[in-house]
């Protein structure tokens, strides 16, 4: 393993320097032909980087990282022993406490490395758990957090502690040899489990509740998504004047919010900020989160921010675009999605004047559906041009209506403003109030049948 030396913005992040905080952080890579290569796949160093991110956004001091190239996996310690032997000598020199290995490891070997190494393992899934259990903030967040947590633990009771042999007693006159302390355990991890899902259930119910009062009301529900660290907090802080947390911190964000937003020709929309994708995510983690990303589901357009300053951009928005098609949404608008996505290619101010020529002729270069627009979120560059594009997909598939009301229908004027987008209001040369409005075809129907409109 080629270590690398101490990573200064863990220094600034724990500042304690104990042995506990003290951490390794190792990037297995089993090595592959050319002809293996998994589609959106990105180099080991970058990998190792995102793995030291998110090694500091739990606070820990990265001693040394490195990357462990792996001819095949070993069913017991997951490297082969020349490596396990060779990073516990690292362990022991640096005094580290964790170890963090971005894979996925069973429970068997993960018991084995932390006997090997003396140290605790945190495997990728693990560290992702860890983040999220910091970042809730909400009770719906921890919730979801403690479900995908026990969901995970409940896969290790595979006798990682002695007191986990132990025995109780059994019940009634014959006794038996009674409940060991790891069913017990797993026992209490299901008990848990299922009340945790029945809150989560109140809490899928309440907010179907919220989104039905939304459809009531005129406004077109507008989601934010991308990769983590892509600038979607900062987008969102920009266009609604917000102060969520924005900082280049992997996982800022983790509970949605959401904010009315005006757009420039006068339509309001509901802005929702959502927590950000990554690589791997963990499926039992797309599952707790399926209430939250519901609202990504039920959204009118989808918003998919792309750091294109990123030199692993391309690797991301393929992990985007498979966690959106494990969503049921198709990043590409076929088959019966119904949702509209446009592409924003945020921090364009961290390129030069060569890449951002570049992109811009990419971009033109796009059919108009599917043409991406550049901004920077941190200097407000390009907002105006993204509010349009969003207007302009809003409208696709809308009806535009023109009626005229009696001055004094005020009942319809405010019936009209509650289920459609009023574009133009204006008195005619009758004396009439003349009124254009814009409704998606259902509403479009319900306007006609109630001012006697006929149908065009």
């Amino acid at each position: 393993m080629e270590p690398r030396r101490r990573d200064t913005r863990a220094d600034r992040l724990s500042p304690t320097g104990s042995a506990t905080g003290r951490a390794l952080v190792i990037e297995p890579v089993l090595r592959r032909g050319p002809a293996q290569a998994a589609a959106g796949a990105r180099s080991a160093a970058a990998k190792l980087d995102e793995a030291i991110g998110l090694a500091c956004a739990i606070d820990l001091a990265v001693e040394q990282s490195g990357i462990v190239m792996l001819g095949a996996l070993r069913p017991a310690t997951y490297l082969g022993k020349g490596k396990v032997d060779e990073i516990a000598g690292l362990v022991k020199t640096a005094e580290a406490g964790i170890v963090v290995m971005d894979c996925a490891l069973s429970p068997v070997q993960q018991r084995n490395l932390e006997k090997a190494w003396n140290a605790k393992v945190i495997d990728r899934t693990g560290l992702i758990l860890e983040i999220f259990g910091r970042r809730a903030r909400t009770r719906e967040g921890a919730l979801q957090v403690e479900h995908a947590h026990l969901t995970y633990q409940k896969s290790r009771l595979v006798r990682s502690w002695t007191h986990l042999e132990r025995q109780r007693g059994g019940f009634g006159f014959l006794g038996g040899p009674g409940e060991t302390q790891l069913e017990a355990d797993r026992r209490l991890i299901e008990e848990r489990l299922a009340k945790i899902e029945t809150e989560l259930a109140k809490v899928k119910r309440t907010r179907a509740l919220h989104r039905d009062s939304r459809r009531r009301v005129p406004y077109p529900i507008v989601a934010l998504v991308g990769y983590t660290n892509a600038g979607k907090s900062t987008l969102f802080n920009r266009m609604t004047r917000a102060h969520v947390l924005s900082a280049d911190l992997l996982f800022a964000t983790l509970d949605p919010t959401l904010r009315a937003v005006d757009l420039p020709h006068g339509a309001r929309i509901i802005l929702s900020d959502t927590v950000g994708f990554i690589s791997d995510l963990p499926t039992m983690l797309i599952a707790a989160f399926r209430a939250t990303l519901e609202e990504v589901i039920e959204a009118d357009v989808i918003l998919h921010v792309r750091d294109v300053a990123h030199d692993d951009a391309e690797a991301q928005l393929y992990d985007v675009e498979k966690i959106l098609r494990e969503l049921g949404i198709d990043p590409h608008g076929g088959g019966e999605s119904k949702q509209t996505l446009i592409e924003v290619w945020n921090k364009i101010d961290r390129l030069d004047a060569a890449a951002r020529a570049r992109l811009s002729n990419i971009a033109e270069r796009r059919e108009a559906a599917k043409r991406p627009v550049l901004v920077s979120a941190l200097t407000g560059e390009g907002i105006d041009a993204l509010a349009a594009a969003i207007e302009a997909r809003l409208a696709e598939g809308r009806e535009l209506i023109e009626l005229a009301l009696d001055p004094a229908d005020g009942a319809g004027a405010s019936w009209l403003y509650r289920h459609t987008e009023v574009i133009r209001k204006a008195m005619d040369d009758n004396g009439r109030l003349a009124m254009t409005v814009r409704a998606a075809p259902d509403k479009a129907r319900a306007v006609r049948a109630k001012f006697a409109i006929p149908a065009p």
